[in-house]
């Protein structure tokens, strides 16, 4: 706990600006977010999911690498060779099915199969194998190559997804904690006034002004005031120890938020450019590189060469082979088309009942990912609307509730004036400040929900932000 501790302070003294008292810290909002995105564990994650699909792409490509294949047999029993055989084979697959091939072969031995003689000095091959049915047009290797590459571009979008809501999340933690401040602040506030109010009655009360019995009402109106601030209290520290979920350093190290740190106030312009949602209004919105879709688009375009790769497998198998032979390899012109060694193979099943199987689930799962595509595209214009007009609603609210705020300040402080003068009563002042700490509550409520609503967009809108 102590070196957490030790942490946390070096954590805090490395972004954070002094406020207006000497011993507090303020921690900003955008920094915060830079710190989310650069060592929650989360965020790393995200990271992980690109490095998965680049990796995936070198493992598809490694189907194009070219191979060296080398088979060596020998057998001797009772001083008889009976075989000496060496066959080595370089290939060098290409795309659509077609595979360079070029050979050595060097056999000997008192018992070798007649079709396994060769010149003394080995006899060496060079030609080509494709297919002209399966395997055509699209295989294996060539759907694999095609699906790797979009899921790397899926896991590019992927990772935004996942670091735009770990941000998210993280930004709602500090506008519950930014409201929890603010109410404390509230309490506090209204708590040294109620004092000093007590302190003043007391003394008139003393002097034979006031009845003695007005001393006890604002005794409990302190009281009052005290039991709420220990209350807010309780839910600023509850809001920080949410907030510390988010907050990490390098090495995977945890941070717990101090008592002296405090949140940024004035969030109205510094939410926007944070977010990187400022100046997009409604008709700039454009769903087309949304991370998303674009997401749900890929993993469509991966199903679509499972199909056509399933659709493939309807041919028959029908595989060529060719290779010229010569013994003398390094003259061109030994390679003769009378000397060959070719095949043909044919194969197809009479039912296709696998192959048709597996292209009808082709075809399921490919209209199965297109209607999550086409829901998705539909969800996500009809939330950022939503927001928008949210958003629209909201410059009316804080304006409302700052005039509710002024009006009920400003019947405070007029029963206040009359009490001085004592046409009023302490009655009426208790119950015009309880009003007022509503009104005041309510108001940093509704900047919450605006502050959320903001985020909200930026979710919607899956913002990966560059600037943090």
């Amino acid at each position: 706990m102590n070196k957490y501790f030790i942490l946390s302070l070096l954590f805090c003294s490395s972004f954070l600006v002094h406020g207006q008292q000497n011993d507090t810290l303020v921690l900003k909002f955008n920094e915060y977010l830079g710190y989310v995105k650069r060592f929650h564990p989360i965020a790393k994650q995200a990271e992980l999911a690109l490095s998965s699909g680049q990796a995936n792409l070198l493992k598809a490509r490694g189907g194009f690498d070219p191979k060296l294949d080398v088979d060596y047999e020998r057998k001797d029993f009772k001083g008889t060779e009976y075989y000496d055989r060496l066959n080595a084979t370089f290939k060098i697959p290409t795309w659509y099915g077609i595979e360079l091939k070029g050979n050595f072969e060097q056999n000997d031995g008192a018992f070798l199969n007649p079709e396994e003689s060769v010149p003394e000095n080995g006899l060496y091959s060079a030609g080509v194998a494709m297919s002209l049915g399966r395997g055509s047009w699209i295989n294996e290797r060539m759907a694999t190559l095609k699906r790797a590459k979009f899921f790397r571009e899926q896991s590019k979008a992927d990772r935004d997804l996942l670091v735009n809501q770990i941000l998210f999340d993280a930004s709602l933690a500090y506008f519950k904690w930014l409201q929890a401040y603010r109410d404390s602040k509230v309490y506090s506030n209204f708590l040294d006034n109620a004092q000093i109010r007590f302190v003043g009655i007391k003394k008139s009360a003393l002097a034979g002004d006031i009845p003695a019995i007005d001393t006890v009402e604002a005794k409990i109106a302190v009281q009052n005031r005290a039991l709420e601030l220990e209350q807010a209290k309780v839910t600023l520290v509850n809001q920080s120890m949410e907030l510390s979920n988010f907050l990490w350093l390098g090495d995977n190290i945890p941070v717990n938020l101090q008592p002296n740190v405090i949140p940024e106030e004035d969030l109205d312009m510094e939410i926007d450019q944070t977010f990187e949602i400022l100046g997009k209004p409604l008709d700039s919105f454009s769903l087309e590189n949304h991370p998303k879709l674009k997401s749900l688009g890929f993993k469509v375009d991966g199903l679509r060469v499972d199909k056509q790769l399933k659709t493939n497998k309807l041919l028959p198998t029908i595989d060529l082979e060719y290779n010229f032979l010569t013994e003398t390899p390094e003259f061109i012109n030994s390679f003769d088309t009378n000397q060959y060694k070719g095949g043909v193979t044919f194969q197809l099943p009479l039912f296709l009942r696998k192959e048709r199987g597996d292209l009808r689930l082709a075809k399921i799962k490919l209209q199965d990912a297109q209607f999550e595509f086409d829901n998705a595209e539909v969800a996500i214009q009809n939330k950022v609307i939503a927001i928008y007009n949210e958003l629209d609603s909201f410059d009316n609210q804080n304006q409302l509730i700052q005039d509710i705020v002024t009006n009920y300040q400003s019947l405070l402080t007029a029963e206040e004036r009359k009490f001085s003068f004592g046409e009023s009563s302490l009655f009426l002042i208790n119950s015009r400040e309880s009003k007022l700490i509503d009104a005041v509550l309510k108001q940093n409520a509704v900047q919450n929900k605006y502050y959320t609503a903001k985020a909200k967009l930026f979710n919607s809108l899956a913002v990966n932000p560059e600037n943090l």
